[in-house]
């Protein structure tokens, strides 16, 4: 069929207008660190990457961290290894570099391994903190601490030294050999037990990484190696359910007392049964999303005051310049009566 010369040149106009939208909807829709908001502007990337994804307590500080995210209006990125290797982890942190999110948080297995990473991201112009964990010897710019560690450290001690007559022998089933914040714990249930409780005595501190399993193991070995043990610390949330459950497999609730880390509804069937006495832990969703919220405050160029509003859930969250450190607040002891006030 053949065209008029005023019919051509609307089909040529048309076509033109579908190649132009088409090549916007192009641009729209690719995949990146970053997102346009509906002002055009730059939507802030935060991406967290924990000490290993998949376990309750980095998935519940992923749901405050996406909590955050819609309620401040950023990007939230949650990456990390399925085991608890620095290498690996590594490896993930520079993908995150070279994707040039805004603002990169790590809670790592390593501290001085992953500080030439963060200073390598800092370096490139991206903001960089620790949370959960820190890399004090790094270029972080802030550290999102849980808890303070003489707080978790003697609330540790105490919950545990009080079902054991604060007296006897007990032991410490950790996790990552290298973990700052674990060690710093365990540095402080040293002392605090010397000073407290000269009547007790801690006999060993193995590593299990972050393997329930081998906690479970080492717990059962350390009560064949030291069959007057009557405590067992688990000092993450891994460990904390894995002597739990050593104690209650071995049959020896209310002989061997268990105390650690762990998140509320991982450790309930040992708060029922005995097998542990308390969790100590704090509002972990609530450390995702004070997370977020520091990210977002370093990416706008703001500082912290010594008292931060951050949300209706946190308020005066307090700030220390001196070890550029936010504190969520004080450490909870979880038991078998409160525990279902925790989902996760």
């Amino acid at each position: 069929m053949r065209m008029s010369k005023r019919a051509t040149t609307l089909l040529a106009v048309g076509l033109v207008g579908a190649l132009a939208m088409a090549g916007c909807s192009k641009k729209g829709g690719g995949s990146g660190s970053s997102s346009e908001s509906g002002g055009g502007q730059k939507q802030i990337s935060v991406a967290f990457v924990p000490k290993l994804q998949g376990i309750p307590y980095f998935e519940a500080m992923n749901t405050g961290g996406q909590k955050a995210a819609k309620d401040l209006g950023i990007n939230w990125i949650y990456k990390g290894s399925t085991t608890a290797d620095p290498g690996a982890q590594t490896d993930i942190v520079k993908s995150l570099i070279q994707q040039k999110v805004d603002v990169l948080v790590v809670a790592p297995n390593d501290p001085d391994s992953m500080a030439p990473v963060l200073a390598d991201a800092k370096a490139k112009g991206i903001h960089v903190m620790t949370s959960d964990t820190d890399a004090p010897n790094s270029v972080r710019e802030v550290f999102v601490n849980q808890a303070n560690t003489e707080g978790i450290g003697q609330a540790l001690t105490d919950s545990l030294l009080e079902k054991m007559g604060g007296q006897g022998k007990y032991a410490i089933v950790s996790c990552g050999q290298t973990a700052a914040n674990l060690n710093a714990w365990i540095d402080v249930q040293k002392k605090y037990t010397a000073e407290k409780y000269p009547k007790a005595q801690i006999v060993d501190t193995v590593y299990a990484g972050e393997d329930e399993a081998k906690a479970v193991s080492m717990a059962k070995d350390l009560m064949n190696a030291h069959p007057d043990l009557t405590g067992l610390v688990g000092e993450c949330t891994s460990s904390a359910p894995g002597v739990a459950k050593a104690v209650r497999e071995a049959g020896k609730v209310g002989k061997v007392f268990t105390v650690g880390l762990g998140t509320p509804q991982a450790m309930k069937p040992y708060l029922a049964d005995g097998s542990s006495s308390a969790a100590i832990l704090w509002n972990v969703e609530n450390l995702g999303y004070l997370t977020a919220w520091a990210g977002k405050q370093l990416a706008e160029g703001k500082t912290f005051a010594s008292d931060n509003q951050v949300s209706s859930d946190l308020s005066g969250v307090k700030y220390s310049s001196d070890k550029k450190e936010l504190l969520l607040g004080d450490p909870l002891r979880i038991t078998k009566d409160n525990v279902d006030q925790f989902n996760y």
